[in-house]
């Protein structure tokens, strides 16, 4: 398959790379092509056309001729790079949403209509978190035969003497000051930006953490695909820690723009290396946990998932250097890729998935070296407690 993946930057070139190695013919496409070398590797052939994100008919013009488009840019860019695919006729893939029309609707739904038209496949949120969260509860879904609520809890930590961006220095800000989506007794609404701590325990080494609310995609998606009560997503670590502090001070507001010192841009692939020989750089983290409470005949049951991806020094090992983060977006974005549903027209999140394609990510998930454990509680059946 010929693919455009859109954005060279610490996930998108690691993306085009682990594509190539699928057998896909990649470019790539980028505001900054130098920028993009560096990521990419001096001494790979990937293709890379300079292309102005923000305009359709510069993606157009670039993605001429391929049958897919990764979009891998930051996902305010989501609503043009879907109209350049449905002009081009070609499928479509991306890891975000931004919710710039409807805050409880992810934007690339409103295009439905006119894939399924074209006949073409759009594939959205389709990285880690979202991504690989919203697989494991649509997987605990099949094992229930009903959820009442949904908790994701998330870990992202940076041991580092500065700032750090583990990702799209533009994404982290941008989610750093939305506000949080809940979904409370049938309803969605806005949860208090930062709030509602509370001390959540992940698997070891990391242990118990303090997380709090954040502005995550898989809470204006799920509740519409399966049914539940309830659901919230939660962010622990000293990344979200610093921001935390960062807002109770008045220094983290969306008319101050990001500013370089607190959201630099990413690192490169050999700057990495840098921070990490002077010591600037110490360790980094990341971990997911997805709690799914339901019930299973009379009896009420408890799903825990824990995913563990490899730290930086064990992505480092493999002569590699994005952050965690960067990592594992890029490994299940590409997982997505393998398995694209492209006989299944129109726009689906990755729970909307068939059951088969959804356990075939999970199941390479687990060769790419990511831990996923499962632990089912059965508990009292509802009439002994009343």
């Amino acid at each position: 398959m010929r693919i455009f993946v859109l954005g060279a930057g610490a996930t998108g070139s690691l993306i085009a790379r682990l594509l190539v190695r699928q057998g896909h013919q990649v470019t790539c496409g980028d505001r900054s092509p130098d920028r993009a070398r560096r990521f990419l590797g001096r001494k790979s052939s990937i293709p890379i056309r300079q292309v102005n994100a923000r305009n359709l008919w510069s993606i157009v013009k670039a993605a001429r001729g391929c049958h897919l488009i990764v979009n891998a840019s930051t996902a305010v860019l989501n609503k043009i790079v879907l109209r350049a695919a449905l002009r081009l006729r070609v499928h479509y893939l991306d890891t975000a949403s931004h919710q710039t029309d409807d805050p409880f609707q992810a934007e690339q739904l409103r295009f439905a209509a006119q894939f399924l038209a074209k006949r073409r496949t759009a594939v959205i949120n389709a990285g880690v978190a979202p991504g690989l969260t919203n697989l494991l509860v649509a997987r605990s879904a099949d094992l229930l035969d009903g959820i009442e609520t949904v908790h994701i809890r998330l870990y992202e930590s940076t041991d580092s003497d500065v700032p750090v961006s583990q990702w799209s220095s533009d994404g982290a800000f941008d989610e750093a000051v939305s506000r949080p989506r809940v979904y409370r007794n049938g309803r969605f609404r806005f949860g208090k930006r930062f709030g509602e701590r509370e001390v959540f325990r992940f698997p070891p080494p990391i242990g118990p953490a303090g997380v709090v609310l954040a502005a995550q995609d898989e809470v204006v998606t799920l509740p519409r695909v399966l049914g539940m009560r309830e659901m919230d997503v939660k962010i622990g670590g000293s990344d979200f820690e610093r921001l935390r502090r960062w807002y109770r001070q008045g220094k983290l507001r969306k008319s101050h723009g990001p500013g370089a010192n607190r959201f630099p841009q990413t690192p490169t692939p050999r700057q990495m290396a840098g921070l990490l020989a002077r010591g600037t750089l110490y360790h980094a983290r990341f971990a997911a946990a997805v709690v799914v409470q339901g019930h299973k005949g009379e009896r009420r049951a408890v799903i825990r998932w824990d995913a563990v991806f490899p730290t930086l020094h064990q992505i480092r090992r493999r002569e590699m250097y994005p952050s965690p983060v960067a990592w594992a977006t890029a490994h299940l974005a590409a997982l997505f890729v393998k398995h694209f549903p492209r006989g299944l027209p129109g726009v689906h999140p990755p729970e909307a998935l068939p059951a088969k394609i959804r356990q075939a990510i999970l199941a390479g998930a687990r060769t790419y070296g990511i831990r996923v454990t499962r632990r089912v509680t059965l508990l009292k059946p509802w009439d002994e407690y009343e």
